[in-house]
């Protein structure tokens, strides 16, 4: 297989990843993102993709995630993941509304466009609440309001200080779980492989500091992973759970995910292997 590997940085995922491909003979093209342009008639270098079976979107920075995917569709270039999933995963309000319209568990949300609307919300919903920006991840600029005055300071921080995404309001109940949430790596809704994260801190990203685990997928969970993939266009997909007491709720849906914390809690599954299996086979229907 000649593969376009796509990427913005070289991570140690990338870096499990690229050895993966070139252990089982593949032919890999490296193309860095930044030092390229992505034109209407096609990409400068004009030959970058010349031969390629299949495109590895491995970029870092949501924006360039979800153009560089863009781009590769318009230029006839088989992606992964491709721009529907890329997308809708990459805004946390495309994402809750793809969830809720599958009919796939997710915690209560609302999003305002004034402080005014976003106090509103808090009340109704009750304190504390979650505030997080529409786009961004490991857990960065999430903020628990945990009072009405907490709430009114961060959301006129946000109003004043913010870009335009920040006046984006996205505003979740809080909910009630052990001091751990599940991250489920699958391969078009098939569990790859799963772990908890496990924090003191209300943030439990591996990224944050979590310590992780071996997760077992139980049934219930794998129908909650398949449908969410469903829902957000499918591909391989990082799913985030949390536990209830009325049972599992999907918070959050990942198309360019993290695996090295899971690799290490999983060392009955080597996940990047897992990964270029399935790399094979869509390359194989490309």
């Amino acid at each position: 297989m000649r593969l376009g590997f796509v990427y913005t940085r070289i991570r140690e995922d990338e870096k499990l990843l690229l050895n993966a491909l070139r252990n089982r003979g593949h032919d890999v093209v490296k193309v860095d993102a930044s030092r390229m342009g992505f034109g209407l008639e096609g990409p400068h270098p004009p030959d970058t993709f010349e031969g390629v079976e299949l495109a590895y979107n491995r970029c870092l920075e949501s924006s360039r995630a979800r153009y560089v995917s863009r781009f590769l569709t318009h230029y006839d270039v088989p992606v992964v993941n491709g721009p529907e999933p890329t997308w809708v995963c990459a805004d946390k309000v495309r994402g809750s509304l793809a969830l809720r319209k599958a009919g796939v568990p997710t915690p209560r949300t609302e999003v305002a466009f004034s402080v005014e609307a976003a106090l509103e919300t808090c009340d109704r919903f009750g304190y504390p609440c979650v505030l997080k920006p529409v786009t961004g991840s490991w857990g960065r600029l999430i903020a628990r309001l945990d009072t009405r005055a907490a709430a009114e300071a961060v959301l006129e921080h946000k109003d004043v200080l913010g870009g335009y995404e920040h006046k984006v309001f996205y505003i979740q109940e809080f909910v009630e779980k052990p001091d751990r949430d599940i991250r489920v790596l699958a391969a078009e809704g098939e569990p790859i492989a799963a772990m908890t994260r496990s924090s003191g801190h209300w943030i439990t990203n591996a990224a944050r500091g979590g310590s992780v685990e071996a997760f077992e997928v139980t049934g219930e969970v794998r129908h909650l992973v398949e449908e969410a993939s469903k829902a957000v266009g499918g591909g391989l997909l990082g799913v985030d759970l949390m536990e209830t007491e009325t049972g599992y709720t999907v918070h959050e849906v990942n198309a360019t995910c993290e695996f090295k914390a899971l690799n290490a809690a999983t060392p009955d599954v080597d996940v990047p292997e897992r990964i270029v299996d399935w790399l094979e086979a869509r390359a194989a229907t490309a």
